[in-house]
């Protein structure tokens, strides 16, 4: 028959294998939450994209890693991330709803008669594939996009691609976080 010391060590170990098995399972759970809501949060509101290609360089570069962020308004400048045919593209946005764009054969864009400062581009060009007619209005709840590198980039430009919806916006794209010489704001 056992003594009471006995009884007594052996209710002390089956409590510390209960409370570590509590512990345990807490531990779990709350890291599959975290995920969760990480999982969440990247994918709705902070998407962390890839990219590839060479239609924003000096801008961002094929296998930069960036962050956007949704926003209500996007603003003519902000560099965003958007939906064409199953892709996610990078753009920069010349031009909203109701803009009227010019562009002349240098490459020198107009919008509603304005000449567009463009600091960020490395050359101006009209573009190899540009095939719509111009002056250009911008139809409602649109953006007129184009890649920092102009002479390579396919964007509304082109009648293929055209004016990107509001619907088609991922997001504003903020942050570059991947190669580390280039991480900082993206302008």
């Amino acid at each position: 028959m056992a003594s009471t010391e006995q009884l007594e060590k052996e209710l002390a170990r089956v409590d510390h294998k209960n409370s570590f098995h509590r512990a345990l399972r807490r531990t779990v759970y709350a890291l599959v939450v975290a995920a969760a809501v990480s999982v969440l949060v990247a994918s709705l509101f902070l998407p962390v994209l890839r990219i590839y290609g060479s239609s924003m360089v000096p801008t961002v570069e094929a296998g930069d890693i960036v962050v956007s962020l949704k926003k209500r308004e996007y603003l003519p400048g902000d560099v965003v991330a958007l939906y064409y045919e199953n892709r996610i593209l990078v753009k920069r946005i010349v031009a909203g709803e109701f803009d009227t764009v010019e562009l002349d054969a240098d490459g020198n864009f107009r919008i509603n008669g304005t000449p567009l400062d463009e600091p960020y581009l490395a050359a101006k060009d009209f573009g190899d594939n540009t095939d719509i007619s111009f002056p250009f209005q911008v139809p409602e709840d649109s953006y007129f996009v184009c890649g920092d590198n102009r002479k390579e980039s396919v964007d509304s430009r082109s009648s293929s691609v055209g004016c990107i919806s509001s619907e088609e916006l991922v997001g504003d794209i903020v942050f570059s976080v991947w190669p580390w010489r280039r991480i900082g704001k993206i302008h």
